[in-house]
Protein backbone atom coordinates (compact mmCIF):
# COMPACT_ATOMS: atom_id res chain seq x y z
CA UNK A 1 0.00 0.00 0.00
CA UNK A 2 1.26 3.47 -1.14
CA UNK A 3 1.74 5.56 2.37
CA UNK A 4 4.59 7.89 0.82
CA UNK A 5 4.82 10.10 -2.36
CA UNK A 6 7.86 11.49 -3.57
CA UNK A 7 8.68 13.47 -6.69
CA UNK A 8 12.12 14.03 -8.52
CA UNK A 9 13.12 16.56 -10.94
CA UNK A 10 15.91 16.54 -13.23
CA UNK A 11 17.56 19.69 -13.48
CA UNK A 12 19.22 18.96 -17.08
CA UNK A 13 18.63 17.36 -20.32
CA UNK A 14 21.66 15.02 -20.73
CA UNK A 15 19.65 11.78 -21.50
CA UNK A 16 22.64 9.38 -19.79
CA UNK A 17 22.42 11.60 -16.89
CA UNK A 18 18.54 11.39 -16.88
CA UNK A 19 18.34 7.28 -17.68
CA UNK A 20 21.27 6.85 -14.68
CA UNK A 21 18.80 8.62 -12.28
CA UNK A 22 16.04 6.69 -12.95
CA UNK A 23 18.15 3.62 -12.52
CA UNK A 24 19.53 4.86 -8.96
CA UNK A 25 15.96 5.75 -7.77
CA UNK A 26 14.40 1.91 -9.14
CA UNK A 27 17.65 0.88 -7.15
CA UNK A 28 16.49 2.77 -3.84
CA UNK A 29 12.62 3.83 -4.21
CA UNK A 30 11.61 2.69 -0.41
CA UNK A 31 9.03 0.66 0.17
CA UNK A 32 5.07 1.50 0.51
CA UNK A 33 6.15 4.75 -1.65
CA UNK A 34 5.82 6.13 -5.19
CA UNK A 35 7.94 7.80 -6.69
CA UNK A 36 7.02 10.37 -9.71
CA UNK A 37 10.29 11.28 -11.53
CA UNK A 38 10.19 13.99 -14.28
CA UNK A 39 12.42 14.91 -16.86
CA UNK A 40 13.49 16.47 -20.40
CA UNK A 41 15.95 15.24 -22.56
CA UNK A 42 16.77 17.41 -25.66
CA UNK A 43 17.24 16.74 -29.12
CA UNK A 44 18.17 12.92 -28.30
CA UNK A 45 16.83 9.32 -30.02
CA UNK A 46 15.81 6.85 -28.01
CA UNK A 47 16.06 3.24 -28.34
CA UNK A 48 14.44 0.17 -26.46
CA UNK A 49 16.01 -2.38 -24.82
CA UNK A 50 15.62 -5.32 -27.65
CA UNK A 51 16.15 -2.63 -31.08
CA UNK A 52 18.54 -2.78 -33.35
CA UNK A 53 20.47 0.44 -33.54
CA UNK A 54 21.29 0.07 -37.11
CA UNK A 55 17.51 -0.72 -38.02
CA UNK A 56 15.68 2.07 -36.40
CA UNK A 57 18.01 4.83 -36.46
CA UNK A 58 18.81 7.10 -39.31
CA UNK A 59 22.36 7.89 -38.96
CA UNK A 60 23.41 10.24 -41.55
CA UNK A 61 20.84 12.25 -40.04
CA UNK A 62 21.29 11.66 -36.81
CA UNK A 63 25.50 12.27 -36.90
CA UNK A 64 24.51 15.44 -39.09
CA UNK A 65 22.25 16.77 -36.77
CA UNK A 66 24.42 15.90 -34.05
CA UNK A 67 21.56 14.07 -32.12
CA UNK A 68 22.33 11.95 -29.23
CA UNK A 69 21.08 8.46 -29.12
CA UNK A 70 21.01 6.72 -25.95
CA UNK A 71 19.48 3.08 -25.07
CA UNK A 72 17.18 2.49 -22.11
CA UNK A 73 16.90 -0.95 -20.60
CA UNK A 74 12.84 -1.41 -20.75
CA UNK A 75 11.51 -2.76 -23.95
CA UNK A 76 8.98 -1.06 -26.37
CA UNK A 77 10.00 1.05 -29.44
CA UNK A 78 12.54 3.79 -30.40
CA UNK A 79 11.32 7.63 -29.89
CA UNK A 80 12.65 11.23 -30.25
CA UNK A 81 12.89 13.82 -27.13
CA UNK A 82 13.05 17.79 -27.30
CA UNK A 83 12.46 20.24 -25.01
CA UNK A 84 8.98 20.31 -26.03
CA UNK A 85 8.48 16.76 -24.36
CA UNK A 86 7.87 15.71 -21.08
CA UNK A 87 8.83 12.24 -19.98
CA UNK A 88 7.67 10.83 -16.58
CA UNK A 89 8.42 7.72 -14.95
CA UNK A 90 6.33 6.09 -11.49
CA UNK A 91 8.50 4.07 -9.51
CA UNK A 92 7.66 2.10 -6.40
CA UNK A 93 8.51 -1.68 -5.29
CA UNK A 94 6.46 -4.32 -7.05
CA UNK A 95 4.04 -4.90 -4.39
CA UNK A 96 2.66 -1.67 -4.57
CA UNK A 97 3.20 -1.07 -8.72
CA UNK A 98 0.31 -0.94 -10.42
CA UNK A 99 0.23 0.64 -14.05
CA UNK A 100 -3.61 1.03 -13.83
CA UNK A 101 -3.18 3.92 -11.13
CA UNK A 102 -0.27 5.24 -13.13
CA UNK A 103 -2.59 6.20 -16.17
CA UNK A 104 -5.39 7.50 -14.34
CA UNK A 105 -3.42 9.84 -12.76
CA UNK A 106 -2.04 10.96 -16.21
CA UNK A 107 -5.27 11.01 -17.21
CA UNK A 108 -6.77 13.27 -14.33
CA UNK A 109 -3.85 15.71 -14.64
CA UNK A 110 -5.08 15.77 -18.26
CA UNK A 111 -8.48 16.45 -16.86
CA UNK A 112 -7.56 18.78 -15.51
CA UNK A 113 -6.20 21.07 -18.46
CA UNK A 114 -9.20 20.48 -20.10
CA UNK A 115 -7.96 17.87 -22.28
CA UNK A 116 -10.12 14.08 -22.75
CA UNK A 117 -7.33 11.75 -23.22
CA UNK A 118 -8.01 7.53 -23.41
CA UNK A 119 -5.76 4.66 -23.11
CA UNK A 120 -5.17 2.72 -26.59
CA UNK A 121 -3.55 -0.70 -26.14
CA UNK A 122 -1.60 -1.26 -23.22
CA UNK A 123 0.64 1.31 -23.45
CA UNK A 124 -0.52 4.91 -25.70
CA UNK A 125 -2.58 7.44 -24.97
CA UNK A 126 -4.47 9.26 -27.71
CA UNK A 127 -6.73 12.14 -28.54
CA UNK A 128 -9.15 11.96 -31.33
CA UNK A 129 -7.61 8.77 -31.96
CA UNK A 130 -3.85 10.59 -32.38
CA UNK A 131 -1.08 9.51 -29.90
CA UNK A 132 0.81 12.02 -27.66
CA UNK A 133 2.14 9.20 -25.26
CA UNK A 134 3.56 5.99 -25.08
CA UNK A 135 5.24 4.25 -22.41
CA UNK A 136 7.36 0.99 -21.86
CA UNK A 137 7.78 -0.79 -18.29
CA UNK A 138 10.86 -2.33 -16.63
CA UNK A 139 11.07 -4.87 -13.43
CA UNK A 140 14.50 -5.21 -11.61
CA UNK A 141 15.38 -7.41 -7.74
CA UNK A 142 12.19 -6.18 -6.44
CA UNK A 143 11.33 -3.04 -7.80
CA UNK A 144 9.52 -1.52 -10.74
CA UNK A 145 9.19 1.37 -13.20
CA UNK A 146 6.46 2.97 -15.86
CA UNK A 147 7.78 5.51 -17.83
CA UNK A 148 6.59 7.25 -21.06
CA UNK A 149 6.56 10.40 -23.11
CA UNK A 150 3.74 13.86 -23.10
CA UNK A 151 4.18 15.68 -26.46
CA UNK A 152 3.41 19.29 -25.40
CA UNK A 153 5.11 20.88 -27.86
CA UNK A 154 7.64 18.95 -29.34
CA UNK A 155 8.87 19.74 -33.27
CA UNK A 156 7.03 16.72 -34.86
CA UNK A 157 8.77 17.45 -38.10
CA UNK A 158 12.32 15.70 -36.56
CA UNK A 159 10.98 12.27 -35.97
CA UNK A 160 10.96 11.23 -39.39
CA UNK A 161 14.12 12.78 -39.57
CA UNK A 162 16.03 10.25 -37.65
CA UNK A 163 13.82 7.18 -36.81
CA UNK A 164 13.28 4.11 -39.07
CA UNK A 165 9.87 2.75 -38.31
CA UNK A 166 9.40 -0.79 -39.06
CA UNK A 167 7.42 -0.97 -41.73
CA UNK A 168 5.71 -4.01 -41.07
CA UNK A 169 4.30 -2.21 -37.86
CA UNK A 170 3.15 1.13 -40.32
CA UNK A 171 1.16 -1.56 -42.37
CA UNK A 172 -0.09 -3.13 -38.98
CA UNK A 173 -1.74 0.23 -37.98
CA UNK A 174 -2.98 1.35 -41.52
CA UNK A 175 -0.80 4.51 -41.54
CA UNK A 176 2.79 5.04 -43.77
CA UNK A 177 4.79 7.87 -41.58
CA UNK A 178 5.55 8.66 -38.07
CA UNK A 179 4.36 11.34 -38.28
CA UNK A 180 0.35 10.96 -38.94
CA UNK A 181 0.68 8.96 -35.76
CA UNK A 182 1.60 11.63 -33.15
CA UNK A 183 0.16 14.85 -31.99
CA UNK A 184 1.17 17.80 -29.42
CA UNK A 185 -1.41 18.43 -26.27
CA UNK A 186 -0.92 21.84 -27.13
CA UNK A 187 -2.75 21.62 -30.68
CA UNK A 188 -5.76 21.78 -28.40
CA UNK A 189 -4.63 23.83 -25.29
CA UNK A 190 -2.56 26.59 -26.73
CA UNK A 191 -1.59 27.25 -22.82
CA UNK A 192 -0.51 24.25 -22.20
CA UNK A 193 3.77 24.36 -20.84
CA UNK A 194 6.15 21.84 -19.45
CA UNK A 195 5.77 23.22 -16.59
CA UNK A 196 2.03 23.64 -16.01
CA UNK A 197 1.94 19.98 -17.10
CA UNK A 198 4.31 19.00 -14.34
CA UNK A 199 2.48 20.69 -11.41
CA UNK A 200 -1.17 19.01 -12.84
CA UNK A 201 0.79 15.49 -12.77
CA UNK A 202 1.83 16.13 -9.41
CA UNK A 203 -1.49 17.64 -8.24
CA UNK A 204 -3.57 14.68 -9.61
CA UNK A 205 -1.16 11.89 -7.77
CA UNK A 206 -1.93 13.45 -4.76
CA UNK A 207 -5.47 13.73 -5.16
CA UNK A 208 -5.53 9.90 -6.65
CA UNK A 209 -3.59 8.75 -2.96
CA UNK A 210 -4.91 11.39 -1.49
CA UNK A 211 -1.45 11.86 0.39
CA UNK A 212 0.59 15.12 0.04
CA UNK A 213 3.97 14.77 -2.00
CA UNK A 214 7.59 15.36 -0.46
CA UNK A 215 10.59 16.65 -3.12
CA UNK A 216 13.37 14.16 -2.77
CA UNK A 217 16.78 15.69 -3.81
CA UNK A 218 18.13 14.51 -7.30
CA UNK A 219 20.90 11.50 -7.11
CA UNK A 220 24.29 12.41 -6.80
CA UNK A 221 27.34 12.49 -8.96
CA UNK A 222 28.60 9.33 -6.62
CA UNK A 223 25.02 7.14 -7.26
CA UNK A 224 24.81 8.23 -10.94
CA UNK A 225 28.42 7.32 -12.37
CA UNK A 226 28.41 3.47 -12.59
CA UNK A 227 24.73 4.06 -14.85
CA UNK A 228 26.27 6.75 -16.93
CA UNK A 229 29.33 4.75 -18.20
CA UNK A 230 26.67 2.28 -19.22
CA UNK A 231 24.21 4.42 -20.78
CA UNK A 232 27.07 6.32 -22.47
CA UNK A 233 29.00 3.25 -23.93
CA UNK A 234 28.80 2.61 -27.51
CA UNK A 235 28.38 -1.59 -26.70
CA UNK A 236 25.37 -0.09 -24.75
CA UNK A 237 24.03 2.09 -26.80
CA UNK A 238 24.98 0.24 -30.32
CA UNK A 239 25.38 -3.09 -29.18
CA UNK A 240 27.07 -6.20 -31.66
CA UNK A 241 25.69 -6.35 -34.71
CA UNK A 242 28.13 -9.16 -36.40
CA UNK A 243 26.92 -10.63 -40.02
CA UNK A 244 24.35 -12.91 -39.78
CA UNK A 245 23.70 -15.84 -42.50
CA UNK A 246 19.76 -14.86 -42.71
CA UNK A 247 16.90 -12.50 -41.44
CA UNK A 248 13.63 -13.58 -40.42
CA UNK A 249 10.94 -10.50 -39.63
CA UNK A 250 7.03 -10.53 -38.54
CA UNK A 251 4.82 -8.57 -37.55
CA UNK A 252 2.97 -10.09 -34.02
CA UNK A 253 0.00 -8.55 -31.82
CA UNK A 254 2.78 -7.48 -29.77
CA UNK A 255 5.16 -6.19 -31.79
CA UNK A 256 7.61 -6.28 -34.44
CA UNK A 257 10.42 -9.35 -34.27
CA UNK A 258 14.17 -10.18 -36.49
CA UNK A 259 15.71 -12.90 -35.61
CA UNK A 260 19.60 -13.49 -37.31
CA UNK A 261 20.86 -16.24 -37.64
CA UNK A 262 24.58 -17.41 -38.22
CA UNK A 263 24.91 -21.08 -39.16
CA UNK A 264 27.92 -23.38 -39.84
CA UNK A 265 27.11 -27.16 -40.74
CA UNK A 266 23.77 -26.70 -40.45
CA UNK A 267 23.71 -25.78 -37.13
CA UNK A 268 22.86 -22.45 -35.43
CA UNK A 269 25.73 -21.05 -33.94
CA UNK A 270 24.88 -17.17 -33.36
CA UNK A 271 21.54 -15.67 -33.07
CA UNK A 272 20.75 -12.18 -32.80
CA UNK A 273 17.01 -10.95 -31.80
CA UNK A 274 15.58 -7.07 -32.33
CA UNK A 275 12.14 -6.12 -31.08
CA UNK A 276 9.91 -3.21 -30.12
CA UNK A 277 7.63 -5.79 -27.48
CA UNK A 278 6.92 -4.65 -24.20
CA UNK A 279 7.88 -8.44 -22.93
CA UNK A 280 11.78 -7.58 -23.10
CA UNK A 281 12.62 -10.64 -20.64
CA UNK A 282 10.98 -12.81 -22.95
CA UNK A 283 12.74 -11.36 -25.96
CA UNK A 284 16.46 -11.97 -24.27
CA UNK A 285 15.85 -15.22 -24.09
CA UNK A 286 15.45 -16.50 -27.69
CA UNK A 287 19.02 -16.41 -28.99
CA UNK A 288 19.97 -19.13 -25.81
CA UNK A 289 16.74 -21.09 -26.92
CA UNK A 290 18.39 -21.43 -30.46
CA UNK A 291 21.97 -21.35 -30.63
CA UNK A 292 23.07 -24.61 -30.96
CA UNK A 293 20.27 -26.21 -32.62
CA UNK A 294 19.78 -27.56 -35.79
CA UNK A 295 18.88 -24.74 -38.67
CA UNK A 296 15.62 -26.83 -39.23
CA UNK A 297 11.92 -25.42 -39.26
CA UNK A 298 10.62 -28.03 -36.67
CA UNK A 299 14.23 -27.88 -34.78
CA UNK A 300 14.03 -24.28 -34.06
CA UNK A 301 9.80 -24.41 -33.54
CA UNK A 302 10.43 -26.55 -31.06
CA UNK A 303 13.43 -25.25 -29.03
CA UNK A 304 11.56 -22.40 -28.28
CA UNK A 305 7.95 -24.02 -28.06
CA UNK A 306 7.71 -22.88 -24.13
CA UNK A 307 5.19 -21.39 -21.87
CA UNK A 308 3.52 -18.12 -22.80
CA UNK A 309 1.65 -16.75 -25.72
CA UNK A 310 5.12 -14.91 -27.09
CA UNK A 311 6.56 -17.85 -27.26
CA UNK A 312 4.44 -20.20 -28.69
CA UNK A 313 3.47 -17.55 -31.51
CA UNK A 314 6.68 -17.33 -32.15
CA UNK A 315 6.96 -21.50 -31.92
CA UNK A 316 4.12 -21.58 -34.73
CA UNK A 317 5.86 -18.57 -37.18
CA UNK A 318 8.96 -20.51 -37.22
CA UNK A 319 7.40 -23.77 -37.78
CA UNK A 320 5.73 -22.21 -41.08
CA UNK A 321 9.29 -21.96 -42.32
CA UNK A 322 10.56 -23.34 -45.22
CA UNK A 323 14.13 -24.50 -44.29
Amino acid sequence: MINHLYTVSAAGSDPTVNLAAESVLLENVPSDSLILYLWQNDNTVVIGRNQNYYRECNAANIAEDHVRVVRRPSGGGAVYHDMGNLNFTFIAKDEDYNIAHYYAIIIKALQKAGIEASLSGRNDLLVNHAKFSGSAYYHHHGSSYHHGTLLINSDLTKMPLYLNPDPLKLKANGVDSVRSRVMNLSELQPSLSIDMMRNLLVQACEEYYQLSVEELPFPSEKQLEQYRELYRSEEWIKGKNPPFDLELSNRFEWGCLTIGFQVNRGIVRKVSVSSDAMEQAQILMIPSMLEGVRFESAALSSAVNQEGKLFKEISLWLKEQEF
